[in-house]
């Protein structure tokens, strides 16, 4: 399962690869393209984000959403293209079906870049706007893409919404429809399984090529698809075999959201950072003992205008 690579995307092993993202601005830090950059940087990759607009939401719920028009989008990235050597790209939500037709036009003159895109769950949006951006990343970018990344249940809407079979629709069933639009890779996330487990599979039109179990976690977290696409995307501008690629950023996934953390009122969000926190129990009683060297206070920014 080797993603494409060309000379002019192979990156210089002393330096990280470069993930061009387009995303929009998540103001609470649970995904966007803040969660993309954490987790690329997790990941030993440097991300270059191409934002595309902002959410206006807390860790909660999502209130709306306002999209930058799509010469801004066009702009920011192919300044960037011109002076950056990427080895891939990240799509994440983008806001309007012009943006999309613009990073499309883009991918298009970068054919040799694998393109990871994840497809969140839009249910805070009206109908009408999901209906556009749906019909529209299906017939632009889908056809560019190299892995489409998303939760079983918002695959299964988008890509089956006529399904009538007893069981539930496999992720092989999913990639098989993703496949009709030129999909060669589809890692669906959340397919519920035995005993509190979920399950997470890697297939493509034709077979299931991987599969990962892991325990269910009680909490409800945001951010954990763009969490986990941007670590594939990062992994797989590495060089990483896809294989390899799906089992490191789900490993990864896992322990963001056994770490996760909850600075609100609303949901838990992963703590991409889990491995640089430091081990209190590792701590000596010398280091306890010495404390800090002086006390600064802060004082209140009540300066009157």
């Amino acid at each position: 399962m080797q993603t494409p690579a060309t000379e002019d995307s192979t990156h210089d092993s002393g330096q990280p690869p470069c993930v061009l993202v387009f995303n929009a601005n998540d103001p609470s830090g649970a995904g966007g393209l803040s969660g993309d950059v954490s987790a690329i940087a997790s990941a030993g990759a440097h991300a270059l984000p191409v934002i595309t607009g902002t959410y206006a939401r807390d860790t909660a719920e999502t209130f709306d959403h306002f999209p930058f028009e799509e010469e801004v989008v066009a702009e920011q990235a192919r300044s960037l293209l011109e002076d950056v050597t990427m080895q891939a790209i990240k799509v994440g939500f983008v806001g309007t079906p012009e943006n999309l037709s613009a990073i499309a036009e883009i991918a298009t003159d970068y054919p040799d870049l694998p393109l990871i895109a994840y497809m969140p769950n839009l249910s805070w949006w009206s109908e009408v706007q999901i209906d556009l951006y749906l019909d529209a990343f299906q017939e632009l970018v889908l056809p560019q893409t190299t892995v489409l990344v998303g939760n079983h249940s918002t695959l299964w809407r988008w890509l089956l919404p006529d399904w009538e079979g007893e069981r539930s629709p496999t992720a092989r069933d999913i990639a098989r429809a993703a496949g009709e639009y030129g999909v060669p890779y589809t890692l669906v996330t959340g397919i519920p399984a035995a005993e509190q487990h979920i399950e997470n599979v890697l297939a493509s039109p034709q077979t299931t090529l991987a599969s990962e179990k892991f325990e269910r976690f009680e909490a409800v977290f945001s951010g954990a698809g763009d969490t986990l696409s941007a670590t594939l995307a990062a992994l797989v501008a590495s060089g990483c075999d896809l294989g390899e690629a799906f089992v490191e950023a789900l490993g990864y996934l896992d322990h963001c959201l056994d770490g996760g953390f909850r600075p609100g009122m609303g949901h838990v969000i992963p703590d991409r950072l889990f491995w640089a926190q430091a081990d209190t129990e590792d701590e000596t009683d010398e280091d306890e003992a010495e404390g800090p060297a002086s006390t600064m206070e802060l004082p209140p920014h009540d300066t009157q205008h």
